[in-house]
């Protein structure tokens, strides 16, 4: 198994777990008397669900085990599939601190910091694809 995939894999099994804590969490405030805020994190929930489990383990995967896109380069650009590593986690993280601060006290920083986590997730995604493209025959 490459060490990205490992990476990749092991990461994600931590959002996983992070995202059912903040499940039970979320629940729990319907029926506790937790700060306001709390009600804040369903898309922080969201996020760590889609974009840190499911995301990041099918990426993992489909670094380790799609086709080989050529004898040279198997898995095609390293590089790229590390930033497309980097790209996402530093984009989701930056989501998961930035939207709940938006969201109970708008201000312009958080509003930019959502907009750039949203830019980090996407050039990771975009180059996610670019890189599995090739292998896709």
């Amino acid at each position: 198994m490459p060490t990205l995939t490992r990476w990749f894999i092991k990461i994600a099994l931590l959002y996983f777990i992070a995202a059912l804590l903040l499940a039970i969490l979320l629940a729990a405030a319907g029926m506790l008397e937790l700060p306001a805020w709390i009600g804040s994190l369903g898309p922080a929930y969201f996020h760590l669900f889609m974009v840190g489990w499911v995301t990041q383990l099918i990426a993992g995967v489909v670094f380790w085990m799609f086709p080989k896109f050529t004898s040279d380069r198997p898995r095609g650009s390293e590089a790229l599939a590390w930033a497309t590593f980097w790209l996402l986690n530093i984009g989701l993280l930056l989501r998961v601190v930035a939207e709940p601060i938006q969201t109970t006290a708008p201000d312009s920083i958080w509003g930019w910091a959502l907009i750039l986590s949203a830019i980090l997730q996407w050039i990771g995604g975009l180059a996610f694809v670019v890189n599995t493209w090739g292998r896709v025959k």
